[in-house]
């Protein structure tokens, strides 16, 4: 793997041996471990004793310069950094594929975020709330939910995945170590409750992150986090963070081979994407999974029935109700407006602005050129939910909450009717397509 720059040092961390005068074992890892079980040594105590009991490199003979070409002949392409990150994980996997060297089957160039994020499911809306002894959570997701965002994205951007799960740590251990004896970036699955620098009171217990182990740093594997540097964790913190999360057990997945989709499956995975989403948005499918009293709270009817709560101001389910007590009201909008910017759930202009660059993109594939006459729809609704993040006001006088919620009421009802017409449009053209 090429050079990584960017790498977030421990200020605090002791300054690492120079090992790279040694000849690194091929298992490495497993004899590591396989010492560790042996002594009782940590990880990196046993890697040292090792690595301390390896001769030099032979910098001069044959079989060092033939190891040395062979190196340089797989030489992957050097990791990107995240630049600009509209959706998290449709990021986070073109990052991965652009560094095995996936690419789009048209124009030779990396697989971009828009595109994957399209794939994935691109757009949707969900709202909830739950009020609890002392606080009353409000979430608002305006990505493909509830169907499985990477999943989606996995089985339909044509390369071959390496994907695996198993309830045993030293597995675990080993799936990670084959991926990146390969050269591959690996993604992991974490509770984000578990990772050493996240205060545990502030997430909830079942909150899971996906994060791509690029390579090694010293004793340290290097994490991609999507924040631009990449994160220093020993092998130890990040198997206890896998170990915690209950829903996806030390799930992992990486890409073992350059090879992408031809055009034609992608034009017809971009069919399948955009007829889940817009029946998604528009109620015309079953959602998998979700009790039928629930399904009010999704699509373009979870909208008119968000504006409908935001206007009541006499029932105990309204939000001037529920958000009566100042402390609640609060803390509540600041959520709303924390889904909506985030990058995980929402992003921004509701992450219509990305879909209209997927349309666009999509639009350049065979036989799809009349999506392109959608992108302006996607574009329009973009500064529409932009609009209304922007008045969204967690300092809002709560003797005026029921006024500011009837504002944000009539936003919202106004991009539910917008939607509703771009959805209804984009299906009829889908059809056409199809038929």
């Amino acid at each position: 793997m090429a050079p990584i720059p960017g790498v977030r040092e421990d200020p605090a961390a002791a300054p690492k041996e120079d090992n790279t005068t040694m000849a690194m074992p091929k298992n490495l890892k497993k004899l590591t471990r396989a010492r560790m079980e042996r002594t009782g040594e940590s990880y990196t105590t046993a890697r040292k004793h090792i690595l301390a009991a390896k001769p030099e490199r032979p910098t001069t003979s044959l079989e060092a310069a033939e190891a040395a070409a062979a190196a340089q002949e797989a030489e992957l392409p050097e990791y990107p950094a995240p630049e600009n990150v509209r959706q998290y994980d449709a990021g986070l996997w073109s990052r991965v594929l652009t560094q095995a060297g996936v690419t789009h089957p048209l124009t030779g160039e990396p697989l971009s975020e828009a595109l994957l994020s399209g794939l994935a499911g691109g757009i949707g809306f969900m709202v909830f709330t739950f009020q609890y002894e002392t606080v009353t959570t409000a979430t608002v997701v305006t990505r493909a939910h509830p169907e499985p965002y990477t999943a989606n994205l996995l089985a339909r951007c044509g390369a071959k995945v390496s994907e695996r799960s198993t309830g045993s740590g030293r597995l675990a251990a080993d799936y990670l170590d084959a991926g990146l004896d390969a050269g591959r970036a690996v993604v992991v699955r974490v509770a984000v409750g578990a990772l050493p620098w996240v205060d545990a009171d502030g997430v909830e217990a079942e909150d899971s992150i996906d994060l791509v182990v690029v390579g090694e740093h010293g004793d340290d594997l290097l994490l991609d986090d999507g924040s631009g540097d990449l994160v220093p964790i020993s092998p130890e913190d990040l198997a206890a963070a896998r170990a915690k999360n209950k829903g996806n057990k030390h799930w992992q997945a990486w890409i073992p081979s350059s090879k992408g989709p031809d055009a034609a499956t992608l034009s017809a995975a971009v069919r399948a994407a955009i007829a889940q989403t817009t029946s998604r948005l528009l109620g015309t499918a079953e959602l998998e999974g979700i009790p039928a009293h629930f399904t009010k709270n999704f699509g373009i009817a979870g909208m008119n029935s968000w504006a409908d709560r935001l206007e009541d101001t006499t029932t105990k389910k309204g939000w001037t109700r529920i958000f009566e007590e100042p402390e609640r009201l609060h803390a509540g909008l600041v959520q709303v407006a924390g889904f909506l910017t985030d990058t995980r759930f929402g992003g921004e202009g509701g992450l219509r602005g990305l879909y209209a660059d997927f349309l666009a993109e999509a639009a350049t594939l065979p036989g799809l050129e009349p999506l392109a006459g959608h992108v302006d729809d996607y574009q329009a609704l973009a500064e529409a939910w932009e609009e209304l993040t922007d008045l969204i006001d967690p300092d809002v006088d709560p003797e005026t909450r029921a006024a500011h919620f009837a504002m944000l009421a009539h936003l919202v009802r106004g991009i539910a009717a917008r939607e509703e017409s771009a959805a209804s449009a984009l299906a009829e053209t889908l059809a056409g397509l199809s038929a």
